[in-house]
């Protein structure tokens, strides 16, 4: 995957589970938005190499990844559904 081709501005990682606020710092620069018993990482990510950071995290915390998808422009949310 190439970020930021074709409009994409960063990552919605979603994972299982709602995280608490605790997690937030895990996760600096991102949004964590919760609902339906799952949490949705969105933000930009500059490069390979964060990417692989902020999936790394995810299995360092424990969490179940469930998907990762590219965020376009305005259109990206953090809500999770």
């Amino acid at each position: 995957m190439i970020l930021r081709r074709h409009g994409t501005d960063g990552l919605r990682i979603v994972v299982r589970g709602e995280l608490s606020p605790r997690y937030v710092p895990a996760f600096e620069g991102m949004t964590l938005a919760t609902g339906d018993g799952q949490t949705a990482i969105v933000g930009p990510v500059t490069d390979q190499a964060h990417l692989h950071g902020l999936l790394n995290r995810v299995g360092d915390l424990g969490l179940e990844l469930i998907s990762v998808n590219p965020t376009l422009g305005a259109a990206a949310s953090a809500e999770v559904g």
